[in-house]
Formats: structure tokens, C-alpha cells, sequence
């Protein structure tokens, strides 16, 4: 399966426009953003788990990155509300599932293989500061390495925002809104730009909560090798 697989182009996804596609476990549904393969796939996309649902135990083989945009998500290490950012790293291992329910945005197969770096936190807990040299714009860096950086951000009502974009650049629109390339941005819309695509941007008037992702589209032709090397 491909989808969105050009990763030289802009792509832009609102996920109320899209429906929900049902996996192979009971209760959990899907919206696609972008992937390339099948159950085993390097993908982007919105996971929506019913009450009670639960997914078998599997290993990660080439990792696994989300958020929880509500409800709670559970596994043998924890609970994780709305708000949640996890990284599983490639070898890690867990069986997920909700029981009150809950949506995710995830990223799979999307991490060096040599990655062993476990991340936990609250995207809003301590909440992005003040950058000095963009106005209208708050920012916290929750994870950071060679590869790549991610990111919480508050864009202000109306602030332009302008932003050099070298190795590719995600950004989820969580609360508010945005406009880019004409296009407005509402809660769960999701736009990728290629390395070398300048962000241009304006926040909607209630202003933008968003999870950015920087530099990591350099890497796609490296991962996806390493897809296809797992593959049964």
C-alpha cells in the first residue's frame, strides 16, 4: 500500500475529511497520512482504539512514536492520557490497548535501527516558552538527536511564522488553527514538507498548539531499506 509516498512533495491531510479504515484487530480503526507497505509498513497515521480493545503483545522492529490525542492509552508500563508523547524504540515491545478508549497520532518504522532511546513525557507539562527571536511563537524541544527534532509549539493568534526547513519538516495541528500555501489547518490536520520547502504560515485566530517534527525526511530512503530488509 502507498500512500502520500512522494516524499518530495507538500503533502496535507485533514483527518475529518478522511474515514476511518478498520485493521486487522477488532475495534481499532485507522486514518492514513502516509505509508509505504502493508501491516508492516513505514507509516503516519490517526489510531482510533474502541473501548476494551486491545492489540496482541509485538515487538518494534522499526520503532514506534505517538501521541494521544484523547482518552487513554494503556500498556504493561503505564497509562498515558491526552497529552502523552512516547517513543518506542526499535526492539521494544509492548501490548497496547484502551480500556475507556482512545485516538493516537503514530509514526512507525521512522527511527534509526540503532535507536535504544525511550522517551515519556506531557507535551504540556512544562508548557513551550518564549522565543526571543520569533515573535509569537513558544516553543519546547521534547526530543533531539543527529537524526531530528521534535517539538511542541504555540504559535500566537496571528503570528507569520517563518521557519528554513533543510531535512523536511511535519507539523499536527493540535488545537487551533493554521493557514499555509492557502490552506487552513484545524485540530488533527497534518502537513509535510520536503527538505528545502520554506514554512510560511500565519496562526488562526485563536492562535495554534502543534507537534513538529524537523529533519528527519532526510533519512526516508534509509528506512524504508531497512523495511524492506524485515520484511517476511
Amino acid at each position: 500500500m502507498k500512500v502520500n509516498d512522494d516524499f518530495e512533495a507538500r503533502a496535507a491531510v485533514h483527518a475529518r475529511d478522511i474515514d476511518w479504515v478498520p485493521s486487522p484487530v477488532a475495534g481499532v480503526d485507522r486514518k492514513m497520512f502516509d505509508r509505504v507497505g502493508g501491516e508492516v509498513a513505514r507509516a503516519t497515521s490517526i489510531v482510533r482504539y474502541a473501548p476494551g480493545s486491545l492489540f496482541s503483545p509485538h515487538v518494534h522492529g522499526g520503532g514506534e512514536e505517538f501521541v494521544v490525542l484523547d482518552g487513554v492509552f494503556q500498556d504493561e508500563h503505564g497509562n498515558y492520557p491526552a497529552g502523552s508523547y512516547v517513543r518506542n524504540p526499535p526492539t521494544s515491545r509492548h501490548r497496547p490497548g484502551s480500556g475507556p478508549g482512545c485516538t493516537i497520532f503514530v509514526k512507525l518504522w521512522q527511527f534509526d535501527p540503532e535507536d535504544r532511546t525511550q522517551v515519556r513525557l506531557d507535551l504540556f507539562d512544562p508548557a513551550p516558552e518564549a522565543v526571543p527571536e520569533r515573535p509569537g511563537v513558544e516553543m519546547r524541544t521534547i526530543f533531539q538527536d543527529s537524526r531530528e527534532c521534535v517539538s511542541s509549539a504555540f504559535w500566537h493568534p496571528g503570528a507569520s511564522i517563518f521557519r528554513r526547513n533543510e531535512g523536511g519538516m511535519e507539523l499536527l495541528c493540535l488545537k487551533g488553527s493554521f493557514t499555509e500555501g492557502g490552506e487552513t489547518f484545524s485540530t488533527w490536520s497534518w502537513l509535510r514538507l520536503p527538505p528545502g520547502t520554506a514554512l510560511q504560515a500565519e496562526a488562526g485566530p485563536e492562535g495554534a498548539f502543534l507537534w513538529m517534527k524537523e529533519g528527519h525526511l532526510r533519512f526516508v530512503e534509509k528506512e524504508l531499506a531497512a523495511l524492506e530488509a524485515a520484511a517476511p
